[in-house]
């Protein structure tokens, strides 16, 4: 009797020793871990964490850096089969979290990272009712947090950009959102991001700061489609591990998004290949894009590495479309409509790029001097652009989408020029011809009126053109250009 007593105590002392334990180290392994993570070195990362599970099995930080790694394949493969694999984890790892250690900032704090980040990959896959109700659990979690730790800066990390997320919205999605209570604001999500990069220098919180930078770089292209933003965004980018993989993709990326064509090649093709790398084929669609910009002839070769490398689905009509296009560049007629065949038959419609390679694949033939002028556009080479235009007219085309496409062509070509009355004039003329066809080139636009005279504060002038382009019905790209046109008077309107 006494020994099952002694035993009993034994068996209650040991797990309370156990649960004791239990606790968030973000210590030296854990910090190697995420920043290998940061650098794209995910099986470095995988074994690390295995030896934080080893020697610290009762930290819960591994548990969430697990998640991390997951997080970061998915985004990069785009593997809809791992998406589901993977998907099995995110209760486990939220039930070992909840385990854990509660006197902790880490503790909400980590579950709510959990959930953000699969609530991003649900919506990214589709899933968006799961992806709202993860992220508005994340946001619930998050706001708790910082009530009971205010000087915890991460929580800020994750609120910023659950605020950006919910306030990008496109309009056909907006409705499951408030069926939630969810709202978002764009701006603010940005401006808290910003502030957070300059406020976690010199803390313990310091390693967030590529984090917080990847997330800004992409908020700045995708979401306010800012091509000024090029010099801002690489001194950030500066600041990264010069041999990190997902520093010289980023420069890349930037550069092509934002007009600096020469420097996206020159970054993406130095991309470092070594094994200790995941394979990122979104890099090798990049660089075939930004080559098809500049014409060089080498750019359907990154086309067909991406369409063989590639595991998921965006992306690959829009390849097979763009190496038709460069035959027809290159007058090889028989190839042009070999890879036409292609797109209408390979590849998916989920993404808008997609939808609209397959319109073009079913549709008239391009005009070749159009077709240049778009993609010497694409890639800021816009002198080039206005060279292949000028010497047009409507009454050379004989097809009245490319009557509109030229007038929009050469307002695309005079507003990044900075010449806004010869821009303004030919958009006008894009609306006149183009307003009820089903092409994207009047509501576009309209939209980039808009943008014209908010830039220079007639909002008056801006809401009108914004209004304009809501107007337009059953064009291409519509969600695209619906929302940034509510965005665009949710802006002025404040």
């Amino acid at each position: 009797m006494r020994y099952k007593y002694i035993l009993v105590l034994t068996i209650a002392f040991v797990s309370c020793a156990f649960t004791a334990s239990a606790n968030y180290a973000f210590d030296a392994r854990c910090m190697q871990a995420y920043r290998a993570i940061f650098d794209l070195r995910l099986n470095e990362a995988r074994s690390l964490i295995q030896q934080e599970k080893q020697l610290s099995p009762q930290n819960g930080i591994p548990v969430l850096l697990d998640n991390y790694v997951d997080y970061i394949t998915l985004l990069t493969s785009d593997n809809k089969a791992d998406y589901k694999r993977l998907l099995g984890q995110r209760s486990n790892r939220l039930d070992a979290l909840e385990a854990n250690e509660e006197e902790s900032p880490y503790y909400l704090y980590s579950q709510a990272e959990v959930y953000m980040q699969w609530g991003l990959l649900k919506g990214k896959f589709g899933d968006y009712m799961s992806s709202a109700s993860d992220l508005k659990k994340a946001r619930n979690l998050l706001e708790d947090n910082a009530k009971k730790y205010p000087d915890f800066l991460p929580d800020q990390k994750c609120l910023a950009l659950i605020n950006v997320v919910f306030g990008a919205l496109p309009s056909n999605l907006k409705s499951v959102a408030r069926f939630l209570g969810m709202a978002g604001n764009i701006e603010g999500g940005v401006s808290q991001l910003e502030k957070l990069r300059t406020q976690v220098v010199g803390t313990k919180y310091a390693f967030y700061k590529e984090e917080i930078v990847f997330f800004l770089c992409y908020m700045n292209i995708d979401v306010l489609h800012k091509k000024d933003s090029y010099g801002k965004l690489t001194a950030y980018l500066n600041d990264m591990d010069s041999k990190s993989l997902l520093r010289m993709y980023l420069q890349g990326y930037v550069a092509a998004k934002t007009g600096h064509n020469d420097d996206a090649i020159a970054n993406l093709q130095a991309l470092p290949k070594a094994n200790q790398y995941i394979q990122l084929p979104v890099a090798d669609y990049l660089l075939a894009c930004a080559k098809l910009c500049r014409m060089d002839t080498d750019s359907y070769l990154y086309f067909l590495r991406y369409i063989n490398e590639y595991k998921g689905e965006n992306y690959i009509k829009d390849s097979y479309l763009k190496i038709a296009y460069y035959y027809l560049l290159n007058n090889d007629e028989d190839k042009y409509n070999s890879y036409l065949k292609l797109v209408r038959s390979k590849g998916y419609i989920a993404d808008e790029k997609d939808q609209q390679a397959l319109k073009e694949a079913n549709d008239a033939r391009p005009d070749n001097d159009l077709l240049k002028a778009r993609f010497y556009f694409d890639g800021g080479y816009y002198a080039k652009a206005l060279a292949q235009l000028q010497g047009k007219k409507e009454a050379d085309l004989k097809l009245q989408r490319d009557k509109i496409e030229l007038n929009y062509r050469l307002g695309r070509v005079y507003q990044l020029l900075n010449k806004y009355n010869e821009a303004i004039t030919c958009y006008n003329r894009a609306i006149a011809i183009g307003k009820t066809s089903n092409y994207y080139f009047a509501a576009n636009a309209a939209l980039c009126i808009g943008n014209i005279y908010e830039s220079i504060k007639d909002y008056n002038l801006a809401a009108n053109y914004y209004n304009q382009a809501l107007c337009m019905h059953h064009h291409e790209y519509q969600n695209s250009i619906d929302t940034q046109a509510k965005e665009g008077l949710e802006r002025i309107n404040h």
